[in-house]
């Protein structure tokens, strides 16, 4: 059974925001983030179950090189991204989109 993924639009949002800082600074910094990014989705997309539990049923992987974690929840085929969440800026402000 195939596992989907959707971003929300806050997710998408931040993911663009980061992309975006990293772009002024470093075309190689955001191409790498970028990439970081589809890493961890190729990895939830494997094994969804596999990462951190956080709240509300929702988990969490955290970029290798950038300080960032995707935060998402999974129902049965499908995931849903919630936050691109920078791991020391504002702690937990997604919560109150699950």
């Amino acid at each position: 059974m195939a596992v989907e993924i959707f971003f929300s639009a806050e997710a998408h949002e931040e993911f663009n925001e980061a992309f975006d800082w990293y772009s002024v600074r470093s075309h190689a910094a955001a191409i790498g983030f970028a990439s970081e990014v589809d890493v961890g989705i190729e990895k939830i997309l494997q094994l969804p179950d596999r990462f951190a539990r956080t709240f509300a049923g929702c988990q969490y992987y955290r970029l290798q090189k950038y300080p960032f974690l995707i935060v998402y929840f999974r129902e049965t085929t499908l995931v849903t991204v919630v936050a691109i969440a920078h791991v020391k800026r504002r702690p937990g402000y997604w919560k109150k989109r699950v």
